[in-house]
């Protein structure tokens, strides 16, 4: 195809036709001429105002998700609230594997708090983990008892970093077992 001259305008269409400047022009001015009063009446879009009950915390491992899904609507939460899956789910507040993971979470739940009015934040560990067992040990879930309290302190040094930046919001702490029972882990004062 030739390179157009500032007088012609070419369709990119199948029939491959010439329309003329003018033409161009004549075809379109009634539309924008209708369409300016609405354009310039128009407002900025915004979000619909909309709260959640809670932000979740979770580990992404996927073999959990019906159980805590399960659980989340035991706990008259509905789907009322944002989830956020980072590997470890607590160990991910140390900044593992990388700080990103830590400072991603804060953004989050500073997000969540202020577009949606979070009231609680609900963190869920679970059993056999491949973070823990990659930064702790790979062992650890062969010995449950040793599991849940490695994960109950870190799903507590959680909770305190959680209370220390946000003091008003409820903070839940859980660790789920791979046959999918759900169970409070109870923060113990910083000492």
């Amino acid at each position: 195809m030739n390179s157009p001259d500032s007088a012609t305008l070419f369709c990119q269409c199948r029939c491959q036709h010439q329309i003329g400047r003018r033409d161009f022009l004549r075809s379109i001015l009634p539309g924008l001429a209708m369409s300016l009063p609405l354009l310039l009446s128009a407002k900025p879009a915004r979000a619909a105002n909309h709260k959640a009950k809670a932000l979740v915390l979770s580990c992404i491992d996927f073999r959990l998700i019906e159980a805590e899904r399960s659980f989340l609507s035991l706990q008259h939460l509905g789907n009322q609230y944002d989830w956020v899956a980072l590997a470890g789910a607590s160990l991910a507040l140390t900044g593992f594997p990388h700080g990103a993971e830590a400072e991603a979470f804060w953004d989050q739940l500073a997000l969540s708090q202020q577009l949606h009015q979070i009231e609680k934040a609900i963190v869920l560990d679970h059993q056999d983990c491949g973070a823990y067992a990659s930064q702790i040990d790979p062992n650890l879930s062969q010995d449950l008892d040793r599991e849940r309290q490695i994960h109950a302190a870190y799903l507590n040094r959680a909770y305190w970093e959680i209370k220390k930046r946000y003091p008003d919001l409820t903070v839940e702490l859980y660790f789920v077992t791979l046959k999918g029972d759900v169970n409070p882990v109870l923060p113990i004062p910083e000492g």
